[in-house]
């Protein structure tokens, strides 16, 4: 699995980074915005973007609209809790699944598996 991940947050990214790692996937780049996120996906082809919903530039929903229309890419939304109505957006945007913060490796790895299988 070659997985993008894209948080406005370098201390997130590296967390998700360590997760993915110590469980054999591959990251094949990092994102801080949505509009970085829809141009490396399109570069770097992944299998999944694991996408923060609030971030500067470009959000996540609309990063995951623009990339859902031009590619097969799994995206899992990373939320906090009480973000609720922005994770239904970004159900409609496409997302495929997602997982709260702070995230928890287990959690992220079931996420991971279920958008894959």
């Amino acid at each position: 699995m070659r997985i993008l991940i894209v948080d406005d947050s370098q201390f997130m990214r590296k967390l998700l980074s360590k997760i993915i790692h110590q469980h054999g996937y591959t990251v094949v780049g990092e994102a801080e915005n949505g509009a970085e996120a829809v141009t490396k996906a399109r570069e770097l082809k992944p299998d999944i973007v694991m996408m923060d919903i609030v971030m500067p530039v470009k959000d996540g929903i609309k990063a995951t609209a623009e990339i859902k229309k031009s590619s097969n890419v799994k995206v899992l939304m990373c939320t906090s809790v009480g973000q609720e109505e922005m994770m239904k957006q970004a159900i409609k945007a496409g997302a495929d699944g997602y997982i709260t913060k702070p995230f928890q490796g287990q959690k992220v790895i079931e996420a991971i598996q279920s958008v894959v299988s």
